[in-house]
């Protein structure tokens, strides 16, 4: 960090100004539309009938303003570290013995992703829970997402974001903390398991990559490689589109709300373990949606692939290991990968219902994990 960098942490609230949402309306109205899929399935994509619905939708019935006064119930605030505007969310506990825990987002996900499962985590008193399992949540945006600085020069990097990540959480005043993240918040969390104590004393993740060079010893483990031999010849598509070529999808995404509103509704309705709809909420996914489109970052929050997918490297960790397998995410593991990787892993659980939006769409199921986790950690 540098030593002259101001510290100074402000209160910076969701402000989007009433011309941007009037704007939306128009593009919203003034659509042009494709032709329909000639399939009677979504593989070709979204089909047509439904982006039509959710679009309607979006311009006539949902409401922006609520999402952003919810955001604003969790002092959004802002810092400048490492030359960077970092904006986050911080709810604190109301517990004595509260342990901090930064949660950290992926994509085409955001802050939104830990809205429901925020509170839980804050104040489990007040939601069935043991207060003894209080944590004061923090859940900054990366870089190059929402309301934290887009960077000018091709510098992002998973090593850059986690050491901000520990330079706000001491400003916070929390010197030891617990991490959290699967998608993009896997590869942060896991260089914070790296960076280790006495800044990091836990990590849990709710992903774990594997690779097709692993070798499968038993059948539940060579599903797991089938399933990503199915996802490399079917389903990367965005993947080699963010890595190859983020600039020029760009384009397309920033100009029309529902190009944006496709490439991002896409993902969540395929890897989410039932109807995401129903699970999510359409308000809530249209929340996301509208996020990324009144901050007009998907060039930049594309290029987190062109920059590190190729090049990120697993650290090692010596602190605490919690890992939770959703039935729904594209990465399947089995505990005997995981421990290979994490010889320090106190928690492994394979559940029986979620995705990869684990928090969003099952926050009950996701709190239990991380409580249960964190719990080996926190004395």
């Amino acid at each position: 960090m540098n030593n002259s960098e101001n510290e100074s942490i402000f209160h910076h609230p969701f402000t989007f100004p009433e011309s941007a949402l009037k704007d939306l309306g128009e593009r919203l109205r003034h659509t042009r539309w494709p032709d329909p899929e000639t399939v009677g399935d979504w593989s070709q994509g979204v089909p047509l009938s439904r982006m039509q619905s959710l679009c309607d939708y979006w311009l006539n019935d949902y409401n922006w303003r609520r999402c952003e006064a919810r955001l604003n119930g969790y002092a959004p605030s802002m810092t400048r570290i490492d030359g960077m505007n970092i904006h986050f969310l911080h709810l604190r506990s109301p517990e004595p013995d509260a342990v901090p825990l930064i949660l950290t987002h992926g994509w085409p996900g955001s802050v939104i992703e830990f809205l429901k499962v925020a509170p839980m985590l804050a104040d489990p008193r007040a939601h069935g829970g043991d207060p003894q399992d209080a944590f004061h949540v923090v859940i900054p945006t990366m870089p190059n997402f929402g309301l934290s600085d887009k960077l000018t020069t091709p510098d992002w990097s998973p090593e850059r974001v986690a050491n901000a990540w520990v330079e706000l959480m001491r400003r916070l005043g929390y010197e030891g903390f617990f991490a959290q993240g699967g998608d993009w918040g896997y590869a942060i969390t896991n260089v914070l398991g790296g960076i280790g104590r006495p800044a990091v004393r836990a990590v849990h993740f709710n992903m774990f990559p594997i690779f097709p060079y692993m070798e499968a010893r038993n059948e539940q483990e060579q599903q797991a490689l089938d399933r990503l031999k199915t996802f490399a010849s079917n389903e990367n598509g965005y993947m080699t589109e963010q890595i190859q070529s983020p600039q020029t999808l760009s384009y397309g995404l920033t100009d029309s709300p529902v190009g944006q509103a496709a490439w991002i509704y896409e993902l969540v309705v395929k890897y989410t373990d039932g109807n995401a709809e129903e699970l999510i909420g359409k308000d809530e996914i249209l929340d996301n949606i509208t996020l990324y489109w009144l901050t007009a970052t998907a060039a930049s929050s594309a290029r987190i692939y062109w920059q590190s997918m190729l090049s990120f490297k697993e650290h090692e960790i010596q602190v605490p290991v919690g890992y939770s397998q959703f039935p729904k995410d594209i990465h399947q593991s089995s505990r005997r990968w995981v421990e290979e990787r994490y010889p320090t892993l106190v928690h492994y659980n394979e559940l029986q219902m979620g995705g990869h939006f684990a928090a969003w769409e099952r926050p009950e199921l996701f709190v239990k994990e991380v409580r249960d986790s964190f719990r080996h950690s926190r004395k």
